[in-house]
């Protein structure tokens, strides 16, 4: 298997959930870059979805890759078994899934929320924001991916949950959470060639949630890391590909961090 082949993307039908803006709409537009065609999930912000498949269809132009807008509550078990039967009508069986969407969180070291300041309702919430989207959409697609035997989930973890250099503790205690879940996922859909892997990225900036950090805490942050920058969205976006492509074809239970060297392992 060559390199060119084992990346080609071209025609397969991937659904990116919460890619109005930020990581997810980087990720929908590398992935129509390489010719497929991209649902782009949105919750409410019907604008933000129209210029991620206004860039999907641009980056796409060359390698035959499309996109369009598909309105869903992942948090809602109904509505997301409504937009994965939606898709399969409009363009065919869902070959690649990014559960990208997670519920909304504002990342601010000065004002975060202490254990103590905290309720379990937090943690739930997170949880269902980061897990339970997940299970939504794995239930909705995995009878098309089982019905072919193939098939790959990538979920956008963190790295905090290796080296949690703040503390958010409602918000990576779900996406440890994810990760547990996703490797659990891989061991059972293994045999039916169907691959579960996740991204954890670090600080992304400039994001919706990212964008309240203090200069002085991105600069601490990018002395610490070894490749001293933080990251963009974009760079979120390869290593999705690498996993969703063959070129990853005998991985699967991984964690990728992308976070510059930050956290090794």
């Amino acid at each position: 298997m060559n390199q060119s082949s084992a990346m080609d993307l071209r025609g397969k039908v991937v659904l990116v959930t919460g890619a109005g803006r930020g990581i997810g709409a980087a990720i929908a537009t590398a992935f129509a870059r390489e010719g497929a065609l991209v649902a782009v999930n949105y919750l409410s912000n019907a604008a933000a979805a129209a210029q991620t498949v206004a860039a999907c269809q641009a980056a796409g132009q060359d390698a035959g890759g499309d996109a369009w807008a598909v309105q869903a509550d992942v948090g809602s078990g109904p509505a997301v078994q409504a937009m994965v039967e939606g898709i399969a009508r409009e363009a065919g069986a869902i070959d690649i899934v990014v559960n990208n969407a997670f519920r909304p969180y504002a990342f601010d070291p000065e004002r975060r929320s202490r254990f103590d300041a905290l309720d379990w309702s937090d943690y739930q919430a997170q949880f269902d924001g980061a897990v339970g989207a997940a299970f939504n959409v794995c239930r909705a697609v995995l009878p098309q991916m089982r019905q072919r035997a193939r098939g790959s989930i990538v979920n956008i973890a963190s790295n905090l949950v290796e080296h949690p250099v703040v503390a958010y503790h409602d918000y990576t205690t779900a996406k440890a959470s994810l990760v547990g879940f996703s490797r659990n996922l891989a061991s059972e859909l293994g045999p039916l060639g169907i691959r579960v892997n996740c991204v954890a990225p670090g600080l992304v900036y400039p994001t919706q949630g990212t964008q309240a950090t203090k200069e002085s805490f991105r600069e601490s942050l990018m002395a610490a890391t070894p490749l001293r920058r933080l990251a963009s969205p974009g760079d979120v976006a390869g290593p999705v590909l690498f996993l969703a492509s063959d070129l990853s074809a005998f991985m699967t239970g991984q964690v990728l961090f992308v976070d510059g060297g930050l956290v090794m392992r």
